[in-house]
């Protein structure tokens, strides 16, 4: 990398192109002479670096634009040319609705306006342009209301621009800016409050209470006021252009180029409430909320921050987080250098945590921040593994408040990173769960980490790292292999002749026997004698046996023999028998069930509505509050079917563009082949039609396998369409049938449905609590080294708590929780069906508690019935 490269991309970093330095002035003059010698004739190529440079260090922004300030005063033309660039990124970015690039490009234009090189009045006119959009996009009659998602968003970018520059706005240009203010005002009270409960971390806000918690723009805006009350002052932005704004005032403000926003789409032909919420369902998928914000830890931590220091630093996190995603050790290392004058480590570890929990999905796959916060562990040895164990006690004990994927997801990810660290965790800290009722949350999430960490790990290993609370064993899986009905180990009678059949399959199948072979054996020697039952069992059980060495040996045995399974379970109640025998093959093995049954699915030898039917069967739905078990599988199901739908969509828009491809290439030739045969051409002296015959052949042929390319592609196409109709289709009978059985199991358990429809009404129906012993407060005090609370719970001492929730009324909860979840996961694919879903299951008669699940998972609005 050219020396120059290599100083813009570090400037701002303790390194050695900087001679270790901290300091930005330095930084900036350093950087500045080596461009300013490589200008004239590597202009073309320095112009795009500095700008991806800004883009994708975004929190180095202030430093970029002070020496774009100061390349101003050497050469107009090329900043000229900086400005002209960024305007047209901008344009593209609104128009393509790129979130991310909108929100840093307006910070680097705010940035170059501190830095003289832009004119305040074009940064006015900019925010101007896009609250206009924003007002008139929220307008009743106007606009389109269900898009406020774009419009909350403009505004956001508005407000988050002003730490960065609203010293200077309202310096020089003080009435505009307050106009701006004065709109934004007006435009937050004509808005619609933005309510999260859908999408909110904690259950426990569903009170019924009268306060309504403000949401994020009501919130940004609030600490935009306190930060203009306290005259602009933003501690955690570094502003090095006041060291050179004797030299800036004397380069020229360049103007910024029009822009516009995209037209908002058209209002819904039908002014259905449903209409409305599949366009607002839209419309937060192109312009999510980047953040919300999970407080872990008590005020106490982070007390000295100022409002906005706190909004601030978490932009600086999150644009880390965003742009080095595929560069963990990198991330980190920026993480931890931050242009901040002070300690962050646990806002750096809540902003963490409220990415991956973040509903509905996280930004990046959950393995991403396992990694990073592996690394900052690494990086700060001596305070960050003490935070993240704060964090992790104090989630602990709000976990029967946390939304149920939250849950799973805190289990994945805690059980990886123990693993990631020996498996070390002062379990004893929660030895008291096993003092708590099994369906108890607290109880559950440590039974579930552990069996998560036998799969990373092994049975024993994972028994000896809970030795100082050994108790613990009894949460523990069951240590043991496959249950083979027919090993001939319990001497029932009933198997004699099953394990001689059960052997012969085997033998079968070690020499080799074709599939065809061993179905017409079935067919011959075992189905007409034995009958249905037996012969599923006999022949499940013994693949499954042979398979059972390996996941590579599961999969051969299903590649070469599952046409055998799928001949004796061609329907879904066959198929619910064949499920049932995984299941109890691998009754001591919750992993390979779920491998076994997905695998099975993925060869299409089990329907997903035969696992929706297995799911709710009465032994798995008493399972639901105190087992992952169930819900794993049929998150798998669900995510399968949804995967082919996306892949099948992929599929078929790559081959539109073939088509597309393919007729221009057609068309081109023919034109060719045409031109040719219409050329007059001398042979002999005499002029004949068409030109020379070996280029006339050869063009037929080019014709010929064009047109074949041509009908070959539409062909595939029409078939994959079919294929996505059939997709579709099926995913509607998956919908309908998942949210049947739901309904059906919670109407058999709920309360009267006449009761208060809260949550917390149905946590409190009974009175008598039932008494435990906790030692930790919610108000975590994390300050020792190895992030244990101040009330050491290492000598088994405990407080007195309770715990309210009984068995029915957890099984409510739980199942409630996964309802809602299911419901937001798959949103996408639930919207299109939902009339449908409206008149077959979610009609008057389902248990309103119910219903509200279903409606906070798809962030509907409850008056859409």
């Amino acid at each position: 990398m050219s020396s120059w490269r290599s100083l813009l991309l570090r400037i701002g970093d303790e390194c050695s192109e900087y001679s270790s330095s901290s300091d930005f002035k330095d930084h900036i003059e350093t950087c500045y002479g080596a461009l300013r010698r490589e200008l004239e004739h590597s202009s073309t190529d320095i112009l795009p670096f500095l700008l991806q440079c800004a883009e994708e260090l975004p929190h180095k922004i202030p430093l970029y634009g002070t020496l774009v300030g100061l390349l101003n005063l050497e050469d107009e033309d090329f900043v000229k040319k900086i400005v002209e660039n960024t305007q047209t990124s901008f344009q593209d970015a609104l128009d393509s609705g790129n979130c991310d690039r909108i929100r840093i490009l307006m910070r680097f234009l705010t940035v170059l306006m501190c830095s003289k090189v832009l004119q305040h009045a074009s940064l006015v006119v900019v925010f101007e342009t896009l609250l206009s959009s924003a007002a008139t996009t929220v307008d009743e009659e106007k606009g389109n209301p269900s898009w406020q998602a774009r419009a909350d968003f403009y505004v956001t970018c508005i407000l988050s621009c002003l730490p960065w520059g609203g010293a200077e706005l309202v310096e020089q240009v003080p009435e505009e800016i307050e106009r701006v203010l004065v709109g934004i005002q007006a435009y937050l009270s004509i808005r619609r409050h933005t309510s999260d409960s859908g999408l909110s971390f904690f259950e426990d806000d569903e009170s019924g209470g009268d306060l309504v918690e403000k949401d994020f723009l009501e919130d940004l805006w609030e600490r935009i006021q306190v930060l203009s009350s306290n005259g602009w002052k933003v501690e955690c932005v570094p502003r090095p252009h006041l060291s050179f704004e004797a030299q800036l005032v004397a380069g020229k403000s360049h103007e910024f180029g029009p822009i516009s926003c995209p037209e908002q789409p058209d209002m819904p032909s039908t002014t259905s409430a449903v209409a409305y919420g599949k366009q607002k369902h839209d419309a937060e998928l192109k312009y999510p909320q980047r953040t919300r914000r999970l407080n872990i830890f008590p005020a106490s931590k982070t007390e000295d921050l100022q409002p906005i220091d706190r909004f601030v630093v978490e932009e600086y996190l999150l644009d880390v987080l965003l742009f080095f995603n595929g560069c963990r050790k990198e991330c980190a290392s920026f993480m931890v250098g931050l242009p901040v004058p002070f300690r962050y480590e646990y806002l750096m570890a809540e902003t963490i945590f409220s990415q991956l929990l973040l509903l509905p999905q996280p930004p990046f796959k959950p393995i991403y921040y396992t990694l990073v916060i592996m690394d900052l562990c690494k990086a700060l040895p001596g305070a960050f593994p003490a935070v993240v164990a704060g964090a992790v006690r104090a989630l602990f004990d709000k976990i029967a408040d946390l939304d149920m994927e939250c849950r799973t997801r805190l289990i994945l990810w805690f059980s990886h990173h123990l693993s990631n660290f020996q498996f070390i965790w002062p379990w004893e800290e929660w030895a008291y769960v096993l003092d708590l009722p099994k369906w108890a949350p607290q109880r559950v999430f440590v039974q579930e980490v552990l069996e998560r960490e036998v799969r990373l790990s092994y049975w024993d290993k994972i028994k000896q790292s809970i030795e100082n609370a050994p108790a613990l064993e009894e949460l523990l899986p069951t240590k043991g292999g496959p249950n083979f009905k027919y090993n001939g180990e319990d001497g029932r009678e009933k198997t004699e002749q099953q394990y001689a059949l059960s052997a012969e399959l085997s033998n079968k199948v070690k020499g080799r026997q074709t599939a065809r072979e061993i179905i017409l054996w079935i067919d011959e020697n075992i189905y007409p004698i034995h009958g249905l039952e037996i012969t599923l069992s006999v022949v499940v059980q013994t693949l499954l046996d042979i398979g059972s060495k390996s996941f590579t040996h599961l999969i051969t045995v299903l590649e070469r023999y599952g046409q055998v399974m799928a001949k004796i379970c061609p329907d879904q109640d066959k198929q619910l028998m064949l499920i049932a025998e995984v299941s109890s093959y691998w009754k001591n093995n919750a992993q390979m069930t779920t491998i076994a049954i997905d695998r099975m699915m993925s060869y299409r030898l089990i329907s997903n509505l035969a696992i929706v039917r297995w799911v709710f069967s009465p032994e798995n739905v008493e399972q639901f509050h105190i087992s992952d078990r169930p819900w794993e599988i049929l998150r798998n199901a669900v995510s399968k079917t949804y995967n082919r739908i996306t892949d099948l969509r992929k599929e078929i828009l790559s081959l539109k563009k073939d088509v597309i491809s393919a007729e221009e290439a057609a068309s081109k030739v023919k034109a060719d082949l045409e031109a040719a045969e219409s050329k007059l051409t001398l042979v002999e002296g005499e002029p004949v039609l068409g030109e020379n015959p070996a280029r006339l052949k050869r063009l037929k042929t080019e014709a010929e396998k064009a047109k074949e390319e041509e009908v070959s592609i539409h062909d595939s196409l029409e078939a994959k369409e079919a294929l996505l109709a059939r997709a579709l289709d099926e995913n509607e009978l998956l919908f309908l049938s998942l949210y049947k059985n739901f309904s059906n199991v919670l109407m058999e358990r709920l309360p009267d449905a006449s009761r208060d429809g809260t949550l917390q009404a149905l946590k409190s129906i009974h009175g008598d609590s039932i008494a435990i012993d906790l030692e930790e407060t919610s108000a975590m005090e994390v300050d020792d080294e190895n992030g244990k609370p101040k009330k050491s719970q290492s000598n088994g001492s405990r407080a007195t708590n309770t715990y309210n929730a009984r068995e029915k009324e957890q099984w409510c909860l739980s199942t409630l929780g996964y309802v809602k979840a299911f419901s937001r996961q798959y949103a996408s694919e639930i919207w299109p069906h939902i009339e449908k879903l409206d008149v077959e299951v979610f009609t008057e008669e389902v248990h309103p508690l119910f219903r509200k699940a279903v409606y906070s998972g798809l962030r509907r609005l409850s008056n859409e019935v």
